[in-house]
């Protein structure tokens, strides 16, 4: 018998009605779905329902089939469980490096991976209320772009923006052009930044992605690549406070007990750490020495202590002695 002439089209229907419509707790019985298919315009019996469901399991989708109440036939183990379509949605839906407009479109599709129930589930509990978004719309192809040019290993030119007093983004520099050599993208402390050589300064830099504009590629090829040649992504953003930039030091610190759980968080649970006294350890680690640095050792109050090098402890006092300035 020759084969109708809408097989495919019914297969793929039903495979479609399967995926969006069915789930453990929601099955479809065979009248159910040919109820479906007639709805659609596409009409069959149940013999060929059958063949279709058999086929569609030779090819992997894993269909079962629930004997009991409610009974009929769902999708089973899908690419994504529900689980981990749930940890995903949180993570779009509180990133601030991801815009609202984009989270919402982000989240639908996730959506469109799970039955339309259960879909329902992924409208999370996970809501931070007036969550601080990024604005600017262009950072997908900004991001896009980058990876371009580190792929091809050339230089860029971008415009820099920072925020104005009237809560509106403005060029730095009046406009003036960046150029820098892009080697990696990092996502720290929910933004995404590039890392890169910047020549200007000589050494490594960082931008923040979502205020790079007017991103292009040059023809020349990228330098510093000495900089990077035993480059270890995770390690620089370890020991690099809010990425801030600066001079990369092995600086020994004193911490009271009570902060080893920072000290892990922070560096990992591989950092060497030394009985200094019954109340204190020290840990030397190779940091960046920064603003971003300073403050992160002041937000601990007394317990932590700076105590080599020298200058680095000189500079950690002086601003100390600059901020209590202010409120005398």
């Amino acid at each position: 018998m020759p084969k109708q002439p809408n097989q495919k089209l019914r297969l793929l229907t039903l495979m479609s009605l399967l995926l969006e419509q069915t789930d453990e707790e929601h099955p479809l019985t065979v009248p159910e779905l040919l109820e479906r298919l007639e709805a659609r315009g596409l009409s069959a019996e149940r013999k060929a329902v059958y063949d279709d469901i058999e086929a569609m399991r030779d090819f992997g989708l894993d269909i079962l089939c629930n004997r009991k109440k409610p009974a009929g036939y769902f999708v089973g183990e899908r690419q994504f469980e529900l689980p981990e379509l749930k940890l995903l949605v949180d993570a779009v839906q509180s990133s601030k490096f991801i815009t609202g407009r984009k989270s919402a479109q982000l989240i639908k599709k996730l959506e469109s991976l799970t039955s339309a129930h259960q879909a329902d589930r992924l409208q999370r509990q996970v809501f931070v209320r007036s969550r601080v978004k990024t604005m600017n719309e262009s950072i997908y192809y900004n991001v896009d772009r980058l990876y371009d040019a580190i792929a091809a290993d050339r230089q860029i030119t971008f415009k820099y923006m920072e925020y104005a007093v009237d809560k509106q983004l403005r060029f730095r520099r009046d406009g003036e052009r960046y150029v820098a050599s892009p080697y990696a993208l990092a996502w720290e402390d929910e933004n995404y930044y590039l890392v890169t050589y910047y020549e200007k300064y000589g050494c490594i830099s960082h931008f923040r992605v979502d205020k790079m504009a007017d991103i292009r590629l040059c023809e020349t090829p990228r330098i510093g690549g000495e900089a990077f040649r035993d480059f270890n992504l995770a390690e620089h953003v370890k020991y690099t406070f809010g990425m801030f930039s600066g001079e990369q030091r092995e600086v020994l610190m004193r911490f009271e007990n009570r902060l080893a759980g920072v000290v892990i968080d922070r560096f990992g649970n591989q950092t060497d750490i030394r009985r200094a006294d019954d109340g204190h350890f020290d840990v030397r680690l190779p940091v960046a020495v920064s603003p971003a640095f300073f403050a992160w050792v002041f937000q601990f109050g007394g317990g932590i202590r700076v105590l080599s090098p020298p200058d680095v402890v000189e500079q950690l006092k002086e601003r100390a002695e600059a901020l209590l300035e202010q409120y005398q």
